[in-house]
């Protein structure tokens, strides 16, 4: 339960953000460049059921192939949990009851308690941001399971290192800025409206089976439970993976290197795709 919620922390800041994909794929072989051997790029979909979680061939064979994993956050780290324990706490005693209005905050903890079976009382000190980690992981008629965790313990089997694009303190510090009542409202709203958010990401989800991550990111535009700005669109996605490149051309330079990350990462002109071929890779969709 830990990791998944590590896991639905993923997914909230993936599906807050808006993208375009270039290519309906969600495996890339990335070439050229200096690079002596191939490396990958995979893009997931954090939390889904077991049913759901398909691994191809062809995927596996990149992680087979690689000699090193790097997830958005090193899913590994012994240390990761208590550290995120500590972030997601709002600072100086604050609670979400003193930002709620009292009809919204008895909505939110009647959720709570119907589908997870904790209260506001038990959970207000975290912030916004935690409690919808923990709220999408209701919307899955199963326990979860995660693309992530999976590749992270591939990894593990084999004896492969994983390492982190960014520092949780990194992607929590750009899921911070966005407002906070941005962040209430979209938690209101998917207590308000639980049959429409457990449709909308099961909608969300088709469309990742589906590898059709252009339409995935469009109805992630039209979302009513995220905040969908551009503003937030260049804090979530844009400014990190600008901030990935760098990581990602040292390590795959360094070793092949399977890299698995939310799909939202991959396209449009900023997308961690694109930023490769402007840099001269030669980044092929495999499947």
């Amino acid at each position: 339960m830990k990791k998944q919620l590590i896991a639905g922390l993923l997914l909230a800041g993936t599906l807050i953000g808006t993208t375009n994909a270039q290519d309906n794929a969600l495996l890339y072989e990335v070439t050229g460049n200096g690079l002596s051997q191939p490396s990958y790029l995979y893009g997931t979909f954090h939390l889904v059921c077991p049913t759901d979680l398909n691994i191809t061939e062809a995927t596996k064979k990149a992680i087979g192939d690689a000699q090193q994993v790097y997830l958005e956050l090193d899913m590994d780290d012994p240390a990761m949990m208590g550290q995120m324990q500590k972030a997601m706490m709002m600072p100086n005693g604050k609670n979400i009851k003193d930002m709620l209005k009292p009809d919204d905050y008895t909505v939110l903890d009647t959720y709570l308690k119907q589908k997870m079976n904790v209260s506001l009382t038990q959970v207000g000190g975290f912030k916004p941001i935690g409690l919808m980690s923990l709220m999408y992981m209701t919307v899955l008629p199963c326990q979860p399971a995660s693309y992530d965790l999976t590749f992270a313990q591939m990894a593990g089997k084999d004896k492969k290192e994983v390492l982190g694009l960014e520092s949780l303190e990194a992607q929590l510090a750009a899921l911070d800025k966005i407002p906070e009542q941005e962040q209430l409202k979209g938690l209101v709203d998917m207590a308000r409206k639980p049959d429409e958010a457990k449709k909308e990401f099961m909608n969300l989800l088709d469309a990742y089976k589906a590898r059709d991550i252009a339409k995935l990111m469009n109805m992630v535009k039209t979302s009513q439970f995220s905040s969908n700005s551009v503003e937030f669109e260049d804090k979530l996605l844009n400014e990190r993976n600008a901030n990935w490149i760098p990581v990602i051309e040292k390590a795959a330079k360094d070793k092949p290197t399977f890299f698995a990350f939310g799909a939202g990462h991959l396209g449009n002109d900023k997308g961690v795709v694109n930023l490769l071929r402007q840099k001269g890779y030669t980044v092929r969709a495999v499947e």
